[in-house]
């Protein structure tokens, strides 16, 4: 029996497809269909890729392969996200500068993946943090800090045309997305000064210096995203999080809501990509009602007078069941409006709520809330409500303020219970009888049901009330209808060092956009890039690079991670344009991206953004596409077992799993599996890693320390990755790669183990035995294949065509393992069929695939060979197999020709000896016959 030495064929093979540049795409336009096949790409950790990371990249790989060789130009790149807090945080905790570990980590994966036969064109490899590629991001950046949104055009526009326009008309009948809320008319904007021009300006750009409530982290030194905040702290270290007010660079992606929610009709993604996106955006029509302020006699004739309180309603109809206000402890007007007495309660309760982040805030039933000692006027009643501050309200949604119907709102019943607020019934549910008190203790939040004790809407329906309110309200000048969305506009600073510098200077408080030619702005070479402790960014330090001609300053926050990944799929097919970010020809043939695999963490985040972004270069004219993916596949986590101690939580005291009985009084410590077997605990390897010292290890009875086992995410800090460098080593990369496909579907979540992995191996050493002979000589004879040997072939490549194309890739394994059993019992070793099956199985096992293509005396790689095509005349069955029926119940079988006729059946039935045996010589009183589905014998 020959010997299968995958090492040897796997390293012969990678070494062929570098020299030969077998994975170089021709870029330009070709009259050939395009297939673009792109994974979500990765920032290098340090830690390389476990046998997690690779389950996306296989099936892109095959998918690339296939589509290859189904006659289609196929680009696919691959990618690093070089930039941001993982890559810094590293570099610091390893005292090596940034440029150096970036470098290390993406050569180490890029190894990897070669070695696991990924088909990347490395002529398309990029990374973030080269000048070459962040130039074009800040160039971006550049033409989103020139441009408006117009709501009329529903497109970005220069923002010269905005200019323009307010010199002539002012701003009132300009129709754009933007925060100004003041109106000036032409002879205003024309007096005022460089810097009120500046400042008016930033309310519309769509790149934009703001104040903002940020996530800010001291032990990190930087602002963090919400998404990086979990429980207070943040997700990388665990540190805390404090809510500050602080000036950022923030994108107005708000600006292009009803876009991106269209946009979501016209793309294939998760059903739960899109509701996560729609939920994110958050679109809610309503009105915006402006409530008079009743202000308290320590504020009598002070500029207090004229204060209003504006809020955003979706549900106007009940308006006369507001009984009090409620607004975000962050809002402007706590400082304003607090009475002295309510002063130091509502200044502790503002300190305790501002570092709770926005997730803690929203899943948090329990209510909490300060009087301000302020009330506002009912615009209908004139009842004065009280004002209360709570977490409950954020600042980002809507005006940061709400008016409180407690009895129609889950929420606000729960505060006014809490609190012993008034509540006040105004929707009657559509079936009586009215329940009274709440009805058993809880808000009728439906929107079906009629409307009482509400003046002049009462008896009208919900919707009726609705519109009736929002006219009436209109009519007073105190409000007005309105479209709002709980999206914000993106924070686009990091206040670190490893991030694109933003391309922006600085004088006399005003901010002004580098010229293009300058691009792109090179981060400046620093010894010392640690944060400074002060929510600034380490480029302070930079002096040298800090100081401009003519006064000017650099901006020093830096751009997030997120900036280099909204665009990149734009950059691939034509990494190395120094003119431009992409040719426009290349990208009219490139984009859309066909598919796009990664992960579902990205919903809210990168693929927002980037959606942003594509939305925003169409309004330029410079791409084509309005979407930058067409299809979107969310790839399943491949988990690891990790292994835990329990520790009590207020003393060193280590307990074995078995005896603990109350988890409630513990905590836990991920153990390195390496010190632990068979779920025991080598105490004294845990105690130097965790450099415990006093502690006390309660054994059982056995004398025994057991650990506990958690299924989870694979990850270096639970200590229970896998490397796939270490599977490929033992089992080779052609058997990872079929295995993790057999796992189960692509999308599905499921635990790393290698139980089943000897099943493959076998199978691919079968394989190859089926081709060569003890001698490792190839033993295939040139005979035409027999019908049942071109069965078992044709009935292979339909099936995993269609599962490719459907990428169901677990089920094409089966298929070839079944497949490889039928043509071995068929003793087949026809050269037609054996060169067809290679060219199925290469998208899955290349490099066993290329090896045994070169065996039969090709020349080349098989990646040239196309796809076999089905011949659908050999799956045409002659005969099926079939259920007989006595009296409705199935008692036999029988092979019936599919073109038997109904008396050639009832023949056959009449001369079998197990339906014979069932009717007991009982005459066939009736024989039901559909071909291929039943026979049924009636006695």
């Amino acid at each position: 029996m020959a010997v299968y030495n995958h090492q040897e064929i796997e390293a012969k093979w990678r070494q062929y497809w570098k020299e030969n540049k077998t994975f170089v795409a021709d870029k330009n336009p070709s009259d050939r269909p395009k297939y673009y096949v792109l994974d979500m790409f990765p920032y290098p950790s340090g830690s390389g890729l476990h046998v997690g990371h690779p389950l996306g990249y296989i099936a892109t790989d095959i998918t690339a392969r296939y589509k290859r060789a189904k006659g289609y130009n196929v680009l696919h790149p691959m990618g690093f996200d070089a930039f941001g807090l993982p890559a810094e945080q590293y570099a610091i905790q390893k005292g090596v500068h940034p440029v150096l570990t970036t470098k290390e980590n993406t050569e180490r994966y890029w190894q990897q993946m070669e070695r696991l036969g990924f088909s990347y064109d490395p002529e398309c490899e990029l990374r973030t943090s080269d000048a070459s590629y962040y130039k074009w991001t800040q160039w971006i950046f550049l033409q989103l800090f020139k441009s408006y949104y117009c709501n009329d055009s529903q497109k970005a526009r220069p923002i010269s045309e905005i200019e323009d326009f307010f010199a002539k008309e002012g701003n009132t009948n300009i129709n754009a997305a933007t925060t100004q809320k003041e109106t000036f008319s032409a002879e205003q904007w024309n007096a005022f000064s460089e810097k009120e021009k500046h400042d008016i300006l930033m309310h519309y750009r769509l790149a934009f210096q703001s104040f903002g409530y940020v996530n800010w982290c001291p032990a990190l030194g930087t602002v963090l995203a919400n998404d990086e905040v979990k429980d207070g702290k943040s997700e990388r270290g665990s540190h805390p999080v404090e809510r500050r007010k602080m000036p950022q660079w923030m994108l107005r992606i708000t600006a292009y809501c009803e876009r991106l929610l269209a946009g979501l009709q016209e793309v294939d993604f998760p059903e739960s990509i899109k509701l996560a996106q729609a939920n994110w955006i958050g679109r809610s029509e309503g009105g915006l009602v402006s409530y008079q302020l009743s202000v308290s006699s320590e504020q009598e004739g002070s500029a207090q007078d004229s204060l209003t309180l504006d809020i955003f309603t979706t549900r106007p109809d009940t308006i006369f069941g507001n009984t009090y206000m409620v607004i975000a402890p962050e809002h402007d007007l706590v400082e304003v409006i607090t009475t002295s007495a309510q002063k130091e309660a509502v200044q502790k309760y503002v300190s305790w709520a501002k570092n709770r982040s926005e997730r803690e805030r929203q899943v948090d039933t329990t209510k909490t809330g300060v009087f301000t000692g302020a009330y506002a006027i009912h615009p209908f009643t004139g009842k004065k409500l009280p004002i209360w501050i709570s977490d409950y309200v954020l600042i980002g949604y809507g005006t940061g303020a709400i008016m409180a119907v407690p009895a129609h709102d889950e929420r606000d019943y729960e505060f006014a219970k809490k609190f012993g607020l008034e509540i006040v019934e105004v929707v009657a549910p559509p079936l009586p009888p009215l329940r009274g008190d709440m009805g058993g203790g809880e808000a009728f939040v439906s929107k079906e049901g009629t409307i009482i004790n509400s003046d002049f809407i009462t008896g009208m329906s919900v919707k009726e009330a609705i519109s009736t309110i929002l006219a009436k309200i209109e009519e007073k000048g105190i409000g007005k209808r309105q479209l709002t969305y709980k999206m914000r506009d993106v924070i686009w600073s990091r206040q670190r060092y490893w991030g694109e510098p933003t391309p922006i200077k600085v004088k006399n408080d005003m901010y002004f956009p580098v010229e293009e030619s300058e691009l792109p702005i090179i981060l400046p070479q620093m010894e010392d890039f640690k944060p400074t402790g002060q929510p600034e960014s380490p480029l302070v330090k930079a002096t040298d690079w800090l100081t401009l001609e003519d006064g000017f300053l650099r901006e020093t926050n830096t751009m997030p991670g997120a900036a280099g990944s909204s665009w990149y799929f734009l950059r691939y097919f034509d990494r190395d344009n120094n003119l431009h970010f992409s040719e426009r020809k290349k990208s009219d043939y490139w984009m859309p991206v066909d598919l796009y695999v990664g992960g579902a963490e990205h919903a809210v985040g990168h693929l927002l953004y980037s959606r942003f972004w594509t939305k925003f270069l169409k309004d330029l004219g410079e791409v084509s596409c309005e979407e930058p993916y067409k299809k979107l596949v969310n790839q399943g986590m491949i988990q690891g077992t990790s292994a835990l101690v329990y520790r009590h939580k207020e003393t060193n005291e280590y307990w074995s799993a078995d005896l603990v009985e109350n988890e409630k009084d513990f905590s836990t410590l991920y153990a390195d599996v390496n010190y632990v077997k068979n779920t025991r605990l080598d105490i004294p390897a845990f105690e130097a890693l965790y450099n415990e010292t006093g502690g006390v290890f309660h054994k059982n009875k056995q004398d025994e320390f057991l650990t506990t086992s958690l299924v989870e995410k694979m990850s270096k800090s639970r200590f229970n990755t896998v490397s796939p460098d270490a599977i490929s080593d033992e089992y080779g990369a052609d058997t990872l790669r079929l295995y993790e496909m057999f796992l189960g579907p692509i999308e599905a979540s499921k635990p790393w183990n290698t139980d089943g992995i000897s099943g493959v191996v076998k199978f691919l050493r079968r394989v190859y035995n089926w081709f060569t002979d003890d001698n490792d000589a190839l033993k295939v004879v040139e005979e035409a294949a027999t019908l049942a040997e071109n069965k078992a072939l044709n009935k292979l490549i339909k099936k995993v065509g269609e599962d490719i194309e459907k990428l169901s890739f677990n089920t094409s394994v089966p298929a070839f393992m079944m497949f490889l059993a039928e043509i071995t019992d068929l003793k087949c070793q026809k050269r037609e069929i054996m060169q067809a099956f290679l060219s199925v199985l290469a998208p899955f096992a290349p490099h066993i695939s290329e090896e045994l293509h070169e065996k039969m005396g090709n020349v080349g790689t098989i990646l040239d060979v196309p796809f076999p095509a089905v011949n659908e005349s050999y799956l045409v069955e002659d005969s099926v197999k079939m259920a007989i029926q006595i009296n409705g119940k199935v008692r036999a079988e029988m092979v019936l020709s599919v073109s038997a006729t109904q008396a050639e059946v009832e023949a056959l039935l009449q001369e079998n000896a197990d339906i014979l045996k069932w009717t007991e010589g009982k005459a066939f009183k009736k024989v039901v016959y559909v071909p291929k589905r039943i026979v049924n014998v009636v006695v």
